[in-house]
């Protein structure tokens, strides 16, 4: 009789997973004591095409565990080492049944059998054996190493020494000699807080707050602009936290009347990543949060970031100018920063000198002379960019204009044939022209000087795992066709059915977190100077700013959020959130 092993190369050749040659390969390194998924890993055979073929040999099903996040509570019923050691998973269980899903590497192994029926009998489980793939496997398996395991195994450590702490922590007190540095550099605490960057890292969450409750604190990610609480921790451990987060970042552990700001370079798996510090005194104790910052990284293309149809035209003419200003515009969060790196990875070119002034420098990018405002010395914006004109800039940027004298600088050097790139607070594109007016700007100086200004906001875009096609409410549907009337024929893409009004949304899976959404994209809006604008700004008839933007038949940031709605990579309760 054939072996297992004989008889899944057996079967891989029928399907034509494999060639008559590689099952003789294969069969030689068998022969020569190779391990079957070393053998086929070596002939190129992928896990997904003979997993399911082992399935069939052992009367197993193939389970492919990529993305898919299994409940601590199932995890727990299997210890790590025994998992570990039989290269076995528990990945689902049913309560009403009492049946336990375990996904296996090596179905023979009856050993690993033996084990796992072992532990179902004392606790009466029914199993369901599948079959997995190695290095599926060896992904999976990590979930043992979740942050709620790994922050309960740390906590277990702290309660243990928490008696000894309070001791420590009297005797400071009393003798004044002990510095609160030395209490909080205790190996718990550190790996706490270890492990609160680790995995906010791996969830690509954009913020960490650390924030004290009334019985415990709570540890939330931003991920996709949506804060989600992450960890509890004992209400007694946050003063702890908080000051080891402060000596990584070299503020005054002893300061809690005041805000403070910093910011910790760590290694994170082998990513460098930037952590901008910011702590906020509050009635009994302090909020930490902190902003994430992927130094590694520089910026996205326009068409990654969501831009498309007339806007990317817009941006990708204005860019390219001598002179002028290119200012992007919108609130805090909104995307503007990675925007303005965008055009810096278009314009940074070796005949090109770039200089920016940042706050803080987010993204490091080659070739580009990147410098960092520190108010306490002076060094402000305004002061800065004085500076910045006597090193022979041909394209500068300035990370935010918030003040008259920054704008009026800014005004001078794009007069002075420079290319000025900045950001803006306001509301919309329109919004741009009067703040600057607000700020003393002459209106015939900002006609002559500004090329473009664009305005933008971020939405979730659909899991790609998960869309499906939904119909909208009746309210909904009105709201949405109203928008579409509105919409310029000129401004809508190619390949965008205006007609048949089709929307989707995500129905949660895996790899979103059952959110239904993963990543995002920005909406746009862009006003773009034309002789006629300029003759308006100039007679300063702001009231008329908006008719010659709708001359121009460019989308809304919310016409903008509907097309991309229609076209499956956003929904409709996302664009009408994000541009209220």
């Amino acid at each position: 009789m054939p072996t297992s092993d004989q008889r899944l190369l057996d079967l891989l050749q029928q399907k034509n997973s494999i060639t008559a040659e590689q099952h003789a390969a294969i069969s030689a390194e068998l022969a020569n004591g190779a391990e079957m998924s070393v053998a086929l890993k070596n002939a190129q055979v992928a896990e997904t095409d003979w997993g399911p073929v082992l399935g069939e040999v052992h009367a197993m099903d193939f389970v492919d565990l990529t993305g898919r996040t299994i409940s601590q509570t199932v995890l727990d019923k299997v210890p790590q080492d025994v998992a570990t050691n039989y290269k076995l998973l528990p990945f689902a269980y049913d309560a009403q049944t009492n049946v336990l899903d375990i996904a296996m590497v090596d179905p023979s192994n009856f050993k690993a059998i033996e084990a796992v029926e072992f532990l179902a009998r004392k606790q009466g489980w029914r199993l369901k054996y599948h079959v997995i793939g190695p290095d599926n496997f060896v992904a999976a398996v990590k979930q043992y190493e979740s942050l709620g395991a790994e922050a309960e195994e740390v906590l277990s450590t702290i309660e243990d020494k928490y008696e000894q702490e309070q001791a420590v922590k009297k005797a400071k007190e009393e003798s004044q000699k002990q510095s609160l540095d030395d209490l909080i550099k205790s190996a718990p605490v550190s790996k706490m807080v270890e492990v609160i960057f680790k995995h906010a890292v791996e969830a690509k969450a954009s913020d960490i707050h650390i924030e004290p409750l009334d019985e415990h604190s709570v540890v939330r990610y931003r991920i996709d602009g949506r804060l989600h609480i992450s960890l509890q921790l004992p209400k007694h451990l946050h003063a702890s936290v908080v000051s080891r987060i402060k000596v990584m970042a070299n503020l005054k552990i002893d300061e809690t009347r005041i805000p403070q700001d910093g910011r910790i370079r760590v290694n994170v798996e082998g990513m460098i990543v930037d952590l901008r510090i910011s702590t906020l005194p509050l009635s009994q104790s302090e909020k930490v949060v902190i902003r994430i910052l992927d130094t590694s990284g520089g910026g996205l293309t326009f068409q990654q970031l969501g831009f498309e149809g007339k806007n990317l035209q817009y941006v990708e003419d204005n860019i390219k100018k001598a002179n002028g200003m290119f200012l992007v515009t919108g609130p805090t969060g909104s995307g503007k920063s990675t925007t303005l790196y965008s055009a810096l990875n278009v314009i940074n070119q070796e005949s090109v000198n770039v200089i920016t002034l940042e706050d803080p420098i987010e993204y490091y990018l080659e070739g580009v002379n990147q410098s960092q405002v520190n108010a306490e010395i002076g060094y402000t914006f305004a002061s800065g960019l004085r500076s910045i004109l006597r090193q022979d800039p041909d394209v500068v940027m300035v990370g935010e204009i918030r003040d008259n004298e920054t704008a009026e600088l800014a005004i001078h050097a794009a007069l002075t044939g420079h290319m000025v790139l900045s950001t803006l607070h306001t509301n919309d594109a329109i919004g741009a022209v009067p703040r600057f007016i607000d700020m003393h700007v002459e209106p015939f100086l900002l006609a002559s000087t500004l090329n473009l200004v664009m305005a933008q906001r971020l939405v979730r875009k659909i899991c790609t795992h998960c869309i499906e096609q939904i119909a909208l409410p009746e309210r909904v549907q009105k709201i949405a066709q109203g928008i579409i009337d509105e919409i310029p024929a000129e401004a809508i893409p190619d390949g965008v059915d205006t007609k048949t009004l089709t929307f989707f949304k995500g129905k949660g899976c895996a790899r979103c977190g059952d959110s239904g959404y993963k990543g995002r994209l920005a909406v746009v809006e862009c006003l773009v100077m034309t002789p006629s604008l300029q003759q308006v700004i100039t007679a300063n008839k702001m009231g008329d700013i908006i008719h010659e933007f709708v001359k121009q038949k460019s989308p809304t940031m919310r016409q903008d959020g509907v097309l991309k709605a229609l076209r499956g990579q956003t929904s409709m309760e996302e664009v009408l959130t994000a541009t209220k």
